[in-house]
């Protein structure tokens, strides 16, 4: 029997930001106050992600320059990562560099093989200002580095390099979104 409510079930769909969005590329704030107004912002980020099936969101992504986001992610064992972390810092990248094919909701319908570390370690609190810690490996790992690097202001396409890059720029110009 469920105790806990689905997260994002009492979340409100926002607009997505998409690539040239300013605050998809300048750092986020850390947040400093904890209560319903970040509750109901964790709340709308689950939703939105949901509703564009992510497997991870960052709050700068909906147009929010706080250091959160969320998450709802299998790692390559298909186990089932599913949280949050505000004020996440990544404090260990390691392992080996996989260049995996990675895309994001803010430039949607792409994606091109971006370098990733296949273990990460993200370190931050929970809503009422508790310390976290969260540790993935293969996929997840990918998902905690991407979502990290969002909050500093870093897309997946800033890590691309070479002909793949060359080609996801086209791909971007040519994007009804862009």
């Amino acid at each position: 029997m469920r105790h806990r409510p689905i997260p994002g079930s009492s979340g409100s769909v926002r607009e997505m930001s998409l690539l040239g969005d300013r605050l998809l590329h300048a750092p986020c704030e850390p947040v400093t106050e904890f209560g319903p107004a970040l509750h109901r912002l964790v709340e709308d980020m689950f939703a939105t992600m949901y509703a564009a099936d992510g497997v991870g969101l960052a709050a700068n992504q909906i147009g929010v320059a706080r250091r959160v986001f969320v998450y709802d992610c299998p790692d390559d064992e298909d186990v089932r990562h599913l949280g949050y972390v505000v004020n996440p810092r990544l404090v260990e990248a390691d392992g080996v560099e996989v260049r995996g094919p990675e895309g994001c909701l803010s430039l949607p319908g792409l994606e091109a093989p971006t370098p990733r570390f296949d273990r990460a370690v993200v370190e931050g609190v929970d809503l009422s200002g508790a310390p976290v810690r969260i540790e993935g490996t293969g996929f997840f790992a990918r998902c905690l580095q991407h979502e990290c690097d969002h909050l500093e202001g870093v897309v997946y396409a800033d890590r691309v390099t070479g002909w793949p890059k060359s080609r996801l720029r086209r791909a971007i110009r040519k994007s009804p979104w862009s």
